[in-house]
């Protein structure tokens, strides 16, 4: 009989117990496979294949097969792919005929005898030996061939070998899963025959697992669909059926930690086990070791987290009811600090709400506890909106989003989820907001509310049914009391107590109902059916009420939708634009505004927000039938504003150019224009105008079929019922080809300059339309007219007649008060407008004289010279001459002298415009008659704006005026257009506006709102542009960062955020300047800090703020305001610091440490330290709690000082007190001995005055001296006297000298000497 076959470590320790000891099976006798030549190896492989199968099953235990067996196991790789096939087959075959074999070993027939028992106690032996012989050999086939194959080493195979075993015949995948499937079948026979008890030896199993565990790591292996289904067989069996739980769990959490590829294989192991064997022990097992986990441990192993987050979904996922009732074990890691764990428990419960309580079997009891459980997992679901990591909030979201489309949250907790996801968009994480909005998407996606979710019908159905309800709740009450009227005859009572039950039964709900609410939501109509029994009708109330809670939660978040939209986030806008379109859909409240203000997101820089809006409109207002878009477009035209209207110029000709706007949608809005659909009213003829025009700007051809209809109806009797069609009607003009134009003058041009003239001069269009229509004429004119000139001339004149008569201006000094407002101000519009477009018109003429000219050169180039006369001598003398650059000083010239005729002329008499002009400035400083008539000042002060931007010297000649205007106007009209006019004149005229930027800068601070904002936007495009130099006023900006007005503070933000992408960012140079400005101005701490971190926080590069840790330290030298000291420190705790910045300001310590008994400059540096330990390396580290100890130190110091110093000046004083308090009661003894001593002299009646005089004011001198200490005031009190009234003694304030001291004494003895004297005298005369 053989030793017994131990299973070794690995393969090479079956050779190192070699010998004599014959205590277990080992190798004897190797052979060197890769010494032998192919033939012999090829002759060595197919002797141990003869016997394999020539001999008995056990012959595999003898020495001589097993030594053999063993050398090509090791020399696996070696082997050719024949010889491989052969020895792998046969070690297969008989391993698949021994298994049958160990069950039938009790069962086969014996003949009695005394050695029976031990003859099947050696066949067991023997069956036991080859099974682990067979077993050893083919897992370390497996992995041999394994671990050549992921080297990349593919086995060379000789030519013979080739030719006689072609390589299809070895196919290493599916003898692979051969063999995996072999051992696994092995496994799951009667082992207790082999084994002698119910679980096989530890020795067997602690190899099999772990050769499989090991196949885990080859991600090649997992793909093999049978490979890795045998693997998991293996490990499942080995942990459920034999129990061999402990290593396989340890060595499963091994695996996990360390590749992330396993994660889903060895989820599929654990749910096979307990599938197959009704036994969740694995699964449990592996919960209870992560349970017991450290949380502080996978923080330290994120990829360990992650992985084991993610088996834990898998098994979630896999066996939802076995986690639900081992959930206990893993939430307490919710309180970890790991978010990756936190996140995968979510996703636990998420998948366990899903899956785990869908079956409704089971008794009472259990159910409820089942329910409990879900609403504890439910309830966590909620709170964990909350956590603290971004990441979990966000996955959070995520799972309820999974949730609402699986249609497993309840009609009771709907609500509740919507509010929750309606306050995750305001949260700080883009991430949250994305998550946010899809769960606010899907729930209005599977909402079981129904298809529209209007306030207005909610209500309206809810108040019928409500009535119903009233209907059917008092016929129930009288049934119950007709029943119960034999025990209790008081029905008044008993309906009084019974009609409170309902109203309180209405609050609760259910789930059970949500089945019946669903069948009754969809019948919501004006009709209210029956919907059935008192419960029925209260169960769709409350389900009435519920939609209408949820429709109210959805529209409430359209503010704040409307800010996402403006988010820098280009996901946020996204996602934002997805959810607007879904609550269009459903008709929420609110949606459609939201929605336009998408429009002018078209206009922004990143290319996937212009994408998304335009997929957005087409999928919106874009559809199949023609005349319904058509409809669209022109009700977004007719109620849109300036803004939105030319963000949906840009949409529509963008889509006329690709072809989504077809030819049946314009034919269609020509017949909303021509009035050819019925029902179409004047607005919607001139909203279809409108989108005419803005298509015409893509495609010119589209207004050239209707011209007649557009003079016809634009300027016909319809333009009196809509006034801005005849302004639409101009622009449609403005906007046609220049082959339309000649046709249009060709046939309509006498007519269609009639109309224009009438709509200018004329009365028919009201007051508050009439100057945007004649804007759009007067430039109509201009465009088409062959002369315009001409034209506009003559329309100035009789506007002119029309105002002052035909005397003109200078006969009539009182003019102003002879005509009437209104034409006047009209007079003013037309003339400053037409001045405006003949300046454009001259510009025009000489880019268009430029552009010819340089065509010419560039055929002359070319060789195709237009003029055949010029021969190329002349040309070349023309070009030595400089003819060409004479030219253009020519057309420079010309142009110049065009532009100043506008205005004024050199000539001594005057052209139109100029002849007005003077008329004008006169009439805008009659500040009187302006502040009586503010419309007048208005259209004055644009039409002097428009003239001054014409001309340099009546620019000149009334910028005072106009500064003084837009300082003192009562109207913020007037001065908002001046503001806008001062960004006109500084563009076209810098020199002449540089003087006065200061001036400009002080519009930031004007009471009026839209004055400041017009402001901002005018700096900012000055600004922005190289317009104009920041100067030392930039801090009147950055104030506007905190506007009492969000959207000034955000245009200021917006200024600075694009100043500082501009070239090396100009706020790094401009910032120190601004934080000395702002501490002088009159600001409140919190918004100097606000202001302050927002400018500092656009400063990125770390060069910079290394620079401005420098210079803010020396600010401090300069500085001996305490505030201007926390300012500074506030500013230099704001900034990003590196390991340089850091060791810059140790270095500057003597700068700045005359400020660090300051506690709140303290304060700063210290958060500063704070934030250089975190990222600080372990030298600058200890460097960094150096400097930390040394400013404590100094501080402690600084702080001793102080109080030391004002106790010695608090000493001092009082010593000072005592002394003269001394040198007081001195006095005082001296002169009551000098009274005493002079008591018998009468003194001279005159000399009573003047006696009088020094005693009077050395009684003044001690009041004037009353800035002594408490402790002296004290003394002074208890000291005795005579008189009633108490004086105060003297004292010598410091700096003085006892001399003065001294006199002053004498001074006040004598008068007292002579004072005590006149009254002896009084008295002895009485």
């Amino acid at each position: 009989m053989s030793p017994p076959f131990v299973f070794p470590q690995t393969l090479i320790a079956l050779e190192e117990n070699s010998g004599d000891d014959a205590s277990h099976l080992s190798v004897q006798d190797l052979t060197c496979v890769s010494s032998l030549r192919p033939p012999d190896l090829e002759e060595f492989v197919k002797g141990v294949s003869f016997d394999l199968s020539d001999k008995e099953l056990f012959c595999v235990e003898e020495q001589d097969v097993f030594d053999r067996i063993y050398s090509l196991v090791k020399g696996f790789g070696e082997l050719t792919l024949s010889c491989k096939l052969n020895i792998v087959e046969s070690l297969r075959s008989n391993f698949s005929v021994l298994l049958p074999n160990i069950d039938s070993l009790f069962r086969a027939p014996t003949s009695p005898g005394v050695h029976d028992g031990s003859r099947v106690l050696d066949r067991v032996n023997s069956h036991r030996n080859a099974f682990k012989i067979y077993t050893f050999f083919l897992i370390h086939v497996v992995i041999s061939q394994e671990a050549t194959s992921s080297s990349g080493n593919t086995t060379k195979v000789p030519s013979n070998g080739r030719k006689k075993h072609p390589a299809s015949s070895w196919n290493w995948e599916a003898q692979r899963g051969r063999i995996l499937n072999l051992i696994a079948n092995s496994l799951e026979i009667n082992l207790s025959l082999l084994f002698g008890s119910s679980d096989p030896d530890d020795n067997y199993l602690s190899f099999v697992v772990r050769s499989s565990l090991s196949m885990f790591e080859n991600p090649t292996l997992l793909k093999d669909a049978d490979a890795k289904e045998a693997l998991c067989r293996v490990i499942g069996t080995c942990a459920t059926k034999y129990h061999y739980l402990a290593q396989s769990c340890a060595s499963i959490l091994h695996l996990l930690h360390k590749h992330d590829f396993v994660v889903t294989h060895l989820a599929d192991a654990a749910a096979w086990a307990e599938k197959k064997y009704s036994d969740g022990s694995l699964c449990i097992s592996l919960i209870r070791e992560i349970g017991r986990t450290n949380p502080k441990d996978y923080v330290k192993d994120t990829a360990g987290a992650e992985n084991i987050g993610r088996f834990l979904v898998e098994l979630a996922d896999r066996l939802p009811k076995l986690i639900s009732t081992n959930i206990g074990l893993l939430v307490p890691h919710f309180g970890g600090e790991s978010y990756k764990i936190r996140n995968a428990l979510v996703g636990v419960l998420g998948k366990l709400v899903a899956k785990a309580f869908n079956d409704i079997e089971g008794e009472v009891s259990t159910k409820s506890i089942r329910l409990r459980t879900k609403q504890a997992m439910l309830e966590i679901l909620l709170e964990r909106a909350r956590d603290v990591s971004a990441y979990t909030r966000s996955r959070v979201l995520q799972v309820w989003a999974e949730l609402c489309e699986e249609h497993s949250v309840t009609i009771g907790l709907w609500n509740e989820v919507a509010v929750v996801a309606a306050g995750r968009l305001e949260d700080k994480s883009a991430i949250v907001r994305k998550s946010a909005l899809s769960l606010l998407i899907m729930m209005l996606q599977h909402n079981p509310f129904g298809p529209q979710l209007r306030v207005t019908s909610f209500e309206a159905t809810l108040k019928e049914y409500t009535k119903k309800l009233n209907e059917l709740e008092p016929n129930r009450f009288s049934e119950s009391v007709l029943d119960a009227s034999q025990l209790d005859r008081d029905s008044g009572n008993e309906d009084d107590e019974k009609a409170e039950g309902p109203k309180k039964q209405d609050d609760s709900l259910t789930d059970s109902c949500v089945a019946q609410e669903d069948e009754q939501s969809t019948q919501m109509d004006s009709s209210v059916p029956d919907v059935g029994n008192l419960e029925q009708t209260r169960t769709l109330i409350a389900s009435l009420e519920a939609g209408l809670r949820f429709s109210r939660c959805i529209s409430d978040t359209m503010p704040t939708l409307v800010q996402l939209m403006a988010s820098s986030s280009a996901t946020d806008v996204e996602n934002t634009i997805l959810l607007l379109m879904r609550c269009k859909q459903f008709q929420i409240d609110g949606s459609e505004a939201c929605l336009r203000k998408m429009l002018p997101l078209v206009f922004s820089q990143d290319k996937s927000i212009c994408e998304a809006v335009e997929n957005a409109f087409v999928t919106i207002y874009i559809t199949k039938n023609p005349l319904e878009t058509a409809k669209n477009l022109i009700a977004l035209a007719v109620d849109s504003n300036i803004g939105d209207l030319a963000a949906l110029e840009f949409i529509v000709g963008a889509l006329v150019s690709k072809g989504d706007i077809s030819a049946s949608t314009v034919s269609a809005l020509w017949d909303y224009f021509c009035f050819n659909v019925s029902g179409t009213s004047a607005e919607r003829c001139r909203g279809a105008l409108s989108v005419l025009c803005m298509a015409a700007k893509s495609s010119a051809d589209i207004l050239s079929s209707h011209l007649q209809d557009i003079i016809d109806i634009g300027f016909g009797r319809w333009a009196k019922v809509e006034p801005l069609l005849a302004r639409t009607a101009c622009i449609a003009l403005q906007r046609l080809s220049a082959v339309d134009q000649k046709n249009l003058l060709t046939s309509h041009g006498s007519r269609l300059f009639g109309v224009l003239d009438s709509l200018i001069t004329g009365s028919w269009i009201p007051e508050h339309i009439w100057y945007a229509a004649a804007d759009k004429a007067i430039s109509t004119i201009y465009a088409i007219h062959p002369s315009p000139e001409t034209l506009a001339a003559d329309l100035v004149i009789r506007s002119h007649n029309s105002v002052f008569g035909v005397d003109g201006l200078q006969n009539d000094n009182n003019v102003l008060n002879a005509v009437q407002v209104s034409k006047l101000s009209r007079f003013l519009f037309v003339i400053s407008h037409v001045a405006m477009n003949q300046l454009v018109y001259i510009e025009s003429c000489v880019r268009k004289i430029q552009k010819d000219k340089a065509k010419k050169e560039k055929m002359a180039a070319e060789g195709q010279n237009v003029d055949s006369n010029c021969k190329p001598k002349e040309d070349d003398i023309n070009a030595e001459l400089g003819v060409a650059a004479t030219e253009d000083a020519v057309l420079d010239i010309l142009s110049e002298r065009a532009e100043k005729e506008i205005v004024s002329s050199p000539s001594t008499e005057k052209n139109l415009i100029g002849y007005c002009a003077p008329f004008l400035s006169k009439l805008c400083r009659n500040f009187i008659l302006m502040q009586k008539y503010p419309e007048l000042q208005a259209s004055g002060m644009l039409a002097l704006c428009r003239l001054m931007i014409i001309d340099a010297n009546f620019c000149e000649a009334n910028l005072q005026l106009l500064f003084t205007v837009v300082e003192s106007a009562p109207s913020e009209t007037v001065r908002s257009n001046c503001t806008i006019a001062l960004g006109d004149l500084a563009v076209r005229f810098p020199n002449l506006l540089e003087p006065w930027t200061e001036n400009m800068y002080s519009r930031l601070h004007d009471p009026s709102l839209s004055v400041r904002k017009n402001a901002v936007l005018v700096l900012s495009h000055l600004i922005l542009n190289d317009m104009m130099k920041v100067k030392g006023h930039i801090n009147e900006m950055a104030m506007r960062l905190e506007d009492e007005d969000e959207r000034i503070s955000n245009l200021a933000k917006l200024f600075f955020h694009e100043l500082s992408k501009k070239g090396n960012n100009p706020i790094y140079n401009l910032l120190p300047d601004i934080l000395g400005k702002l501490a002088n101005q009159d600001l409140k701490r919190e918004s100097f800090f606000n202001i302050m971190q927002f400018l500092i926080g656009s400063i990125k590069k770390d060069k910079q703020m290394e620079a401005l840790v420098e210079k803010l330290c020396h600010r401090f030298s300069g500085v001996t305001d305490a505030r201007q000291w926390e300012n500074i420190s506030y500013c230099l705790s704001q900034l990003s610091f590196t390991d340089k910045g850091i060791k810059k300001l140790i270095e500057l310590f003597k700068v700045y440490e005359h400020v660090l008994s300051n506690d709140t400059v303290m304060d700063h540096f210290r958060s500063i330290i704070n934030k250089g330990k975190k990222f600080a390396k372990p030298e600058l580290k200890s460097c960094i709690e150096e400097f930390e100890g040394k400013i404590d130190k100094f501080h402690v110091d600084k702080k001793e000082q102080e109080l030391t110093a004002r106790n010695a000046a608090a000493h001092q004083q009082k010593t000072d007190a005592m002394k003269n308090i001394i040198l007081g009661n001195n006095i005082q003894e001296e002169s009551n001995e000098s009274e005493g001593a002079e008591a018998g002299e009468v003194m001279d009646p005159s000399m009573e005055g003047t006696s009088d005089a020094p005693s009077n004011q050395n009684t003044l001198k001690p009041v004037e001296s009353e800035e002594c200490s408490h402790a002296s005031s004290e003394v002074i009190q208890l000291e005795p006297c005579d008189d009633d009234e108490v004086q105060s003694p003297q004292f010598v304030p410091k700096g003085t000298t006892k001399l003065r001291a001294k006199k002053s004494s004498c001074a006040s003895v004598k008068a007292e000497s002579h004072a005590g004297t006149m009254r002896s005298t009084r008295s002895r005369k009485r």
